[in-house]
């Protein structure tokens, strides 16, 4: 752990510190300096709980190399430029950057999660079988594409445009360009439908007849999802997905479901047809699919599929080649590991007699009825494991916490590597099963009405003897490998006292420490990210490129009642003062009304249903309304052309667009109040 901390210390002073400031006497000394005071704590750091390093080195067996036979499988081709631009020019993906992963596992990387990201690295144009490709490592999820008749079903068009066109391309290069019959949408999350405009535009939906088949709800699911919470979320994200690290072996490395998301704008289309029950079958220029519906589990809309044909089956990301969340450390609704289990189960009912082959929206195929077999078992037995096991300490009294310490993973699915907590862990999905039944509370009375953070932690300090006391204890901690512990001390510091540089570098250096050992991706994220907040603060350019979850795309897209809802999010009540207002708005271009209602600083809407005494009456098409929110143009222009009509009070509208103009600061603390 020394070599780790002073490789990184020498990297961040070289990167940041350094140029165009020091003489090379001053750069030599400012070094010796630093590396001395830093030693006490640099030599004696020791990895955070080695002896789970240990168990895990003892269960897996690193000389299996069955998944890097079948990452490399099918190997066609990849791009000759690396890097991957959306239209203005910017870059969306960089293949390049994750070349440092090879070899041996680095003393500053869990070696089991470097296994993961060397897998996870290999990018470009695959053959699953004859009639079935994927594209894989040019942004966090595949993309597939299985031969119809006469052209290509397009599975999970990715997250930006820029990285589906190129996917496109590239296997058009290879395998010869034919039309897009279909695009496949296999659940709501972002990265498997973000970039569908690089596949398709709404005009060939509209004339070629290309059909977009997505699992019922998925559109409201997909628009709404993170738009309500998106701005708490996606700051999160940052932290889980390591987009504002570097790519090396001090900082990003993967996030264990792949390497990274794709840079650029979102983009959305309406399916032309709906999955809403298991068994249903669709037949795609001459192909049939046979569909499975699994809402709620993974994702709120999701489904996967079977081809005859191909006797392959899409498990979109209901399995993978590693645990999946059962709660998302970026923040969503807790999952349940036994509807999940329920799904795989139906699985291997409806198809495990005639599959031979098995592939997903993320990850690498799996080849043999047998093999199949043992993937789904063993991932379908995992997420019932967490759920049953969670239940039942907690039914003998065991509160969240300590499930989470207690629970222990059978070896015959602990040693699977694609059980292996790349993503989602055994200790947050055991948390989140507690949460999914008992809540937030554990029933102790001391949790009941507990103290913020910043107050609490002012407190600990008080009672601790005072931050220097804290500091000079915690250094005995950390000597003798007790991180965990020096974290949560050193974290109550920071928060009491934001500006104490001591305590903030030194819980960096925990932090720092933690990631090493972490084998999950997100895991050693949130660590790494926590440590360069702590070190350089937030660093706003490091967000280029960034598309909000709230973004135009999805704004436009969001239906009257559901767009309201978020304006209802985003109102600043310092504004509202206990006013009162009501407003109809009309939509002739879309024949839609609503009506919303401010009262006790609260926002309502009412879709379909015009007050008999509203304030003011508001008509206006809705793509005038969309020009609005995308900027194209300001209400008061569009006002002044007539295009906007209001009747009665327009003073009380104006001042009600007022309270919610302000928009949300995605850059909040998090590593500090």
């Amino acid at each position: 752990m020394s070599l780790f901390n002073i490789c990184f210390y020498r990297d961040r002073i070289y990167n940041n510190v350094l140029p165009g400031m020091l003489t090379t006497i001053n750069l030599y000394g400012l070094i010796i300096t630093f590396l001395i005071s830093c030693l006490p704590v640099l030599i004696n750091a020791q990895v955070l709980e080695s002896s789970d390093e240990e168990e895990m080195m003892s269960e897996l067996d690193f000389n299996d190399t069955s998944d890097f036979v079948r990452a490399n499988r099918g190997y066609i081709g990849s791009l000759t430029d690396p890097v991957i631009r959306n239209e203005d020019g910017s870059v969306s993906y960089d293949v390049s950057v994750f070349d440092f992963i090879k070899g041996r596992a680095p003393s500053t990387v869990n070696a089991s999660l470097w296994r993961q990201s060397k897998l996870n690295r290999k990018h470009g144009l695959f053959k699953v079988t004859d009639g079935i490709y994927q594209v894989r490592g040019f942004d966090l999820a595949n993309i597939t594409f299985v031969a119809t008749d006469n052209g290509w079903i397009v599975i999970d068009p990715l997250s930006t445009p820029a990285t589906a066109r190129a996917a496109l391309e590239l296997l058009g290069e290879h395998m010869g360009k034919r039309p897009v019959k279909a695009v496949i949408i296999t659940h709501s999350h972002i990265d498997h439908f973000g970039g569908i405009a690089g596949i398709v535009t709404a005009e060939e939906v509209e004339t070629n007849g290309v059909e977009i088949i997505a699992p019922d709800k998925f559109f409201e699911s997909a628009i709404s999802e993170n738009v309500i919470a998106g701005n708490g979320m996606q700051r999160r994200a940052m932290y889980m997905f390591g987009s504002l690290l570097k790519k090396d072996t001090l900082g990003f490395v993967g996030s264990g479901l792949g390497q990274m998301v794709s840079r650029g704008n979102f983009s959305i289309l309406l399916p032309t047809t709906i999955i809403n029950e298991t068994g249903q079958a669709i037949v795609i220029d001459g192909l049939e699919i046979i569909f499975q519906n699994v809402p709620g589990a993974e994702a709120p809309a999701e489904c996967m599929f079977y081809f005859p044909k191909y006797r392959a089956f899409c498990q979109a990301e209901e399995i993978n080649h590693n645990m999946h969340n059962l709660y998302t450390l970026r923040g969503a609704h807790v999952r349940n590991g036994l509807k999940w289990a329920k799904y795989i189960d139906e699985t291997i009912q409806l198809f495990g007699d005639d599959v031979a082959i098995s592939f997903g929206s993320h990850h690498w195929p799996t080849w043999g009825n047998d093999d199949v077999l043992e993937l789904w078992t063993k991932q379908r037995d995992m997420y019932k494991f967490i759920h049953d096991e969670t239940l039942y300490l907690a039914n003998n009294g065991y509160t969240m916490l300590e499930i989470a310490e207690k629970i222990e993973m059978p070896i015959s699915l602990s040693s699977f590597f694609a059980n292996r907590g790349y993503y989602g862990t055994l200790s947050h999905n055991a948390k989140a099963q507690y949460q999914l039944y008992y809540g937030w509370y554990d029933a102790n009375p001391a949790n009941l009405h507990a103290l913020p953070p910043e107050a609490a932690s002012k407190n600990y300090v008080a009672y601790m003897g005072g931050s220097a006391t804290i500091l000079e204890k915690v250094k005995v901690d950390i000597k003798k490998g007790k991180l965990r512990w020096a974290a949560m001390v050193l974290n109550h510091v920071v928060f009491a006292e934001p500006k104490n540089q001591e305590a903030r570098l030194m819980l960096s250096k925990v932090y720092m420490s933690l990631a090493s050992s972490a084998e999950s991706g997100p895991w050693r994220n949130f660590y790494l990210t926590g440590a360069q907040e702590l070190e350089f603060g937030i660093q706003k350019e490091l967000l280029a490129g960034f598309s909000s979850t709230s973004s135009h795309n999805l704004l436009i897209n969001l239906s009257l009642e559901d767009f309201y809802d978020y304006m209802a999010v985003r109102l600043d009540r310092k504004k509202t003062m206990g006013k009162e207002y009501t407003f109809n708005l009309i939509f002739p271009d879309v024949n839609e009304t609503i009506s919303i209602y401010l009262v006790n600083d609260v926002l309502h809407n009412r879709p379909g249903i015009l007050s008999e005494n509203a304030t003011a009456t508001i008509t206006l098409n809705r793509s005038t309304f969309n020009d609005i929110i995308t900027m194209k143009t300001t209400g008061l222009e569009k006002i002044m052309s007539g295009e906007i009509k209001i009747e009665g009070n327009s003073m009380a509208y104006a001042d009600f667009l007022k309270m919610i103009e302000t928009p949300f600061n995605l850059l909040f603390d998090i590593i500090e109040p």
